[in-house]
């Protein structure tokens, strides 16, 4: 019988004795220098502590009471089980200082549990078949790899493709919707063995999960030791057995599905290669971050003291990675909290909010710094040069090439009258001067100086085609016209790993270097008169307005359904960073 045919609802009275889900701890790790042009190897780990001492904290009152958000999923097959499955027992955690750290809570508003609700990921995917219907199968078992993993590993078992759009995945009567909904679920990460990490056979979603050992015996990795009573009372309650493996804390387990390679076509519609659409894996590893912090150090961070990590459990575990997930997606954020009932989201209105909350203060405290050099006022004309100091340990902004970020760059007289404005936002999300927003087949370049109202620096991924022509089509894309995304600590802008160097102008650009960018503002004053109030203002968008704009006209219910949120959700930006002075004359 098939897998597929075997998936069956769990009896809730089953999971009552489930014991411990095991979480990746994030640790220092170092590796040896890379060699130029060679593959990464892997960064080594300090085994965490099996246990700290038994604490009991009192666990505050619940703030989730009365919040509305459907009810996990709790479904198993021969491979994996749903969230709701180990939400029974990974429930109700509460940190040594009193929080609540509870990975249910937090998993199910972050984009991992949306990977496969996130309206703006299905318009895309249908406007790739759209134009690429003889690709179908490929594209769509292509995304079904990451943002539905659960389904689409188990139908790639089976030797099956895994659809997306129409009768496949999306529709509530196929077999895996449950499985394909739940998104990048527990029983997909905690299955993934170390077999090939770092290594291209494990990009793209070429995650390692055993899928020979029979359900029942199947193995769940964490980062603690286990006893054999423990152990044993998880198998019997949920089909599981807990064995600790470090390798979840490591980079190398996000880079199975962030460094993507999509691949092309010509101008005859075929194949002709492939483009790196995500490199963040590579962007951190050649980083001077590498020595130092991990992925899960930034996005899953610890929590206070030791935490009990199931119900049945006895004992307090540290360190605890809470499952945040913190990225830089606020816009989808706010689009799944605004439409959740209709995009069936299982999490609240305040469970959005914080997480929301959580994403705007890691941009704005752990992502970039912006500064004046010196202000110089000379006759009518004001100088100086701003600079954007970065934070990351990859590149600002990294992953989905529609990330962008930009400097707002404004003076005003002693009236408050601007007298110079570059960078400033519509009301549309499109930016003042920017020649993509006004024309898809046009960029604005990088900028050594400004000195001209419409010119405007913006941090960003612009894409060619074969034949040099802008575009926000993946499958049209071969290549960067434009890379000038801020660069982490440590990074070499040549750097050996061609997939990842800077492009455009800003190669040449002494001033844009590892980990900061320098750019000098000569702005005349006319007649204004002083004491003048200069403003910089470094300003991100997870979609920028052009990719999101692209996608209107296009058929298919899915892109309908995006513009019309994106029309009636302001597509504002957030203020990473911002620095201001007054000067005179």
């Amino acid at each position: 019988m098939s897998t597929v045919v075997r998936a069956h609802r769990l009896g809730l009275g089953l999971l009552l004795g489930c014991g411990l889900l095991f979480l990746a701890s994030c640790v220092p790790q170092t590796t040896p220098e890379p060699v130029p042009g060679a593959l990464p190897s892997r960064p080594t780990n300090t085994p965490p502590p099996t246990a700290t001492p038994v604490f009991t904290p009192t666990p505050p009152a619940s703030d989730r009471e009365g919040l509305e958000g459907l009810s996990l999923p709790v479904e198993r097959n021969d491979l994996f089980s749903t969230s709701g499955a180990c939400a029974l027992c990974h429930t109700g955690m509460i940190d040594e200082a009193g929080a609540d750290v509870s990975i249910d809570g937090q998993w199910r508003s972050t984009s991992k549990s949306n990977s496969a609700r996130d309206p703006y990921w299905q318009a895309s995917v249908r406007a790739e078949v759209s134009a690429h219907p003889d690709l179908r199968d490929t594209i769509e078992d292509s995304c079904a790899r990451c943002h539905m993993p659960m389904a689409g590993f188990t139908l790639n078992r089976e030797g099956i493709s895994a659809p997306i759009l129409d009768d496949g995945l999306l529709n509530p009567e196929h077999e895996l919707h449950p499985f394909a909904m739940d998104g990048v679920s527990c029983t997909l990460c905690h299955q993934i063995r170390e077999t090939g990490f770092g290594l291209r056979p494990s990009y793209d979603g070429g995650f390692n999960i055993d899928a020979e050992t029979p359900a029942g015996d199947r193995t769940v990795f964490g980062p603690f030791t286990v006893d054999e009573a423990q152990a044993e009372l998880m198998r019997g309650a949920s089909g599981f057995l807990p064995v600790q493996g470090l390798h979840l804390s490591q980079s190398e387990m996000c880079a199975t599905c962030h460094t993507l390679y999509t691949p092309f076509v010509d101008e005859v519609g075929q194949v002709g290669g492939e483009f790196p659409e995500q490199m963040t894996y590579f962007e951190w590893f050649y980083s001077s971050y590498r020595r130092g912090t991990a992925c899960q150090g930034c996005h899953m961070t610890d929590a206070q003291g030791g935490v009990r990590v199931a119900t049945t459990s006895p004992t307090l575990r540290s360190p605890f990675s809470q499952h945040l997930f913190v990225g830089g997606n606020v816009y989808v954020l706010r689009l799944l909290e605004t439409f959740g009932e209709e995009l069936g989201v299982t999490a609240s209105a305040q469970d959005f909010q914080a997480t929301r909350a959580r994403t705007v203060d890691l941009l704005q405290t752990e992502t970039a710094t912006i500064s004046f050099k010196e202000v110089h006022v000379t006759g009518s004309y004001l100088t100086t040069d701003v600079v954007v100091n970065s934070q990351t340990g990859h590149k600002f902004p990294t992953g989905f090439p529609s990330r962008r970020a930009w400097i707002h760059f404004q003076v005003r007289d002693a009236s408050g009258q601007v007298l110079f404005e570059s960078g400033g936002v519509n009301s549309d999300g499109s930016i003042l001067g920017n020649d993509n927003d006004a024309d898809p087949s046009k960029y604005e370049d990088h900028y050594l100086a400004i000195a001209r109202a419409e010119q405007v620096q913006i941090y960003e991924a612009i894409l060619r085609d074969l034949a040099g022509r802008v575009t926000t089509r993946l499958l049209h894309a071969s290549g960067y016209v434009k890379d000038n995304r801020l660069l982490p600590q440590g990074f070499e802008k040549r750097a050996p790993v061609k997939e990842i160097r800077v492009w455009g102008r800003a190669a040449e650009d002494e001033d844009f270097t590892s980990g900061s960018d320098a750019i000098r503002y000569s702005v005349s004053l006319g007649t204004g008169q002083g004491p003048f109030s200069v403003t910089a203002e470094l300003l991100y968008q997870s979609i920028g307005y052009r990719w999101a704009e692209n996608l209107r006209g296009g058929e298919g219910a899915e892109i309908g359904r995006f513009i019309s949120y994106y029309d009636r959700v302001p597509n504002q930006p957030v203020v990473v960073a911002s620095t201001s002075v007054e000067v005179s004359k």
